[in-house]
């Protein structure tokens, strides 16, 4: 877009009527001094508290950027999304700017090539729009033609806040609020079939990428902006995190080597290697030897995300078939 387009875009909003805008959404004494319109976010790092930011003619003011907790680093920023209220209806928004990142990632001798895909993302906004278990939101462009996501902003906490909040023992947990969790676990995967069968894929399936809105009850899957590639299956990075999601909604949280050293060495003493998740080697897969009533069904399934293991599944539809037999044994 030309510098001459841009300009148009800020003046449609003057400083001033953004200033009222902003006073009727807060306190009078929070309403900034002086107000900075940005129509192009490319250094998403100068975008900052108190601007304003005008995306497809739409003001949007930039609050804190978001933050996210990721193999044990808790509360990292990410400095190119933002939470931002809608000037025009008050609403809450995430607004994601474009962040180009890629590395390759190895999983059960697999290798997978993995990179953030604004366009990716954008394309799954679409196709979701108004599928109750994904964020919503939609994307536009910015004066330099970057990808923005508008996000709906989802009041509530991650499942896995959910899960390390029950504060029963194992396994009052396992049968009183693990059966009504796979249940819904279940709908998850659910929600990934419709990628999967629409040619798409997460790309990010982990559990603090699911959210329980505070709202509705209902839990949804967040952030699709990772895309990767593997030459002999498109959806088995997918898979295998969603392996990794059960057995953390099984274990009520991590079950680690590291955990059981100090409370349980009897136990410790007790695994194999091939009992170790094949992602993550540290962590139990095999609960069963942890917690022996859990259901042969459910160890059966788990078994595919052992080190080691000569069963895979090929695809979600597979490991549904599995989801649903061993539901109907534990409801």
């Amino acid at each position: 877009m030309t510098n001459e387009r841009a300009g148009v875009l800020k003046e449609k909003y003057r400083e001033e009527e953004l200033r009222e805008m902003i006073s009727s959404r807060m306190e009078t004494s929070k309403v900034p001094k002086r107000i900075r319109i940005i129509t192009d976010t490319t250094n998403f790092n100068r975008v900052d508290f108190d601007d304003v930011v005008i995306l497809d003619r739409h003001p949007y003011l930039i609050r804190h950027c978001e933050r996210e907790g990721r193999f044990t680093v808790d509360e990292q920023p990410k400095f190119w999304v933002k939470r931002a209220i809608d000037l025009t209806d008050g609403s809450k928004k995430v607004i994601k700017m474009v962040f180009h990142e890629k590395f390759t990632t190895e999983v059960a001798g697999l290798t997978f090539e993995c990179v953030r895909s604004p366009k990716k993302e954008a394309r799954i906004l679409a196709l979701v729009r108004g599928h109750q278990k994904f964020m919503q939101g939609f994307s536009v462009k910015d004066a330099a033609g970057n990808i923005i996501r508008i996000i709906d902003h989802i009041p509530g906490s991650t499942i896995a806040n959910r899960i390390v909040e029950q504060a029963k023992g194992h396994e009052a947990y396992y049968y009183n609020d693990f059966p009504h969790i796979f249940n819904e676990f279940i709908s998850l995967v659910e929600a990934i079939k419709f990628l999967h069968d629409n040619g798409e894929k997460h790309g990010d399936i982990r559990r603090d990428h699911i959210i329980y809105s505070s709202v509705d009850g209902i839990y949804r899957w967040i952030d699709f902006d990772f895309n990767y590639w593997h030459h002999e299956n498109m959806f088995s990075y997918d898979i295998f995190g969603l392996g990794n999601v059960l057995i953390y909604l099984a274990g009520q949280g991590d079950v680690t080597s590291w955990q059981l050293n100090e409370d349980a060495p009897s136990i410790l003493e007790k695994l194999e290697e091939v009992d170790m998740n094949m992602v993550f080697r540290h962590r139990v897969a095999n609960l069963q030897k942890v917690y022996p009533y859990i259901a042969d069904q459910l160890t059966f399934i788990l078994k595919h995300f052992f080190i080691g293991s000569d069963i895979m599944y090929d695809n979600t539809g597979e490991f549904l078939g599995d989801l649903y037999e061993a539901r109907d044994n534990l409801m």
